[in-house]
């Protein structure tokens, strides 16, 4: 493949995520005062509920510690609470409080709205479906070689930028 057609995929790609992401957040934050990644979370507290912090991590690939911040701020503005892992008592359930459910309930209208007019309303159902699965494949190939790497030794004498 000629690596001109990779950088320029790699370049609508990035262009793509970052304008998706300014615009859904400019309207939550008008609208509810989120930002996008406090949706994500309490999108995912919805969806998912009973959550410990590390499983967010790992649900949007980022660390523990970056986690917690949100969820403090979270916790902070009433929105959800910690309550102790009757499994684990190291660790925490995040739940959301009934307030943060009805701002996540108001918020996902907004969300869905904006993939709708950025999305839905610009590529046929099909397509949407098709470039889903296009970008799951390129994710599980990344972790593949993510994950090939961390297990590989390292190269004596090798040096890494």
């Amino acid at each position: 493949m000629a690596d001109t057609d990779l950088k320029l995929l790699y370049r609508e790609l990035v262009s793509l995520e970052i304008e998706l992401w300014e615009g859904i957040e400019g309207r939550l934050k008008a609208e509810y005062d989120l930002p996008l990644t406090s949706f994500e979370v309490l999108h995912l507290l919805l969806r998912r509920p009973g959550r410990r912090i590390q499983d967010i991590a790992e649900e949007f690939s980022i660390t523990v510690g970056g986690t917690s911040k949100v969820v403090d701020r979270l916790e902070s503005a009433g929105l959800c609470a910690r309550r102790a892992n009757p499994n684990d008592r190291r660790s925490s359930i995040v739940e959301l409080t009934p307030e943060g459910r009805k701002l996540v309930h108001g918020a996902l209208k907004v969300f869905e709205e904006e993939l709708e007019l950025r999305i839905g309303s610009v590529i046929p159902e099909q397509s949407v479906r098709e470039v889903t699965e296009v970008l799951r494949t390129l994710r599980a190939a990344g972790r593949a070689v993510d994950s090939e790497r961390k297990a590989a030794p390292k190269q004596a004498g090798r040096r890494t930028p």
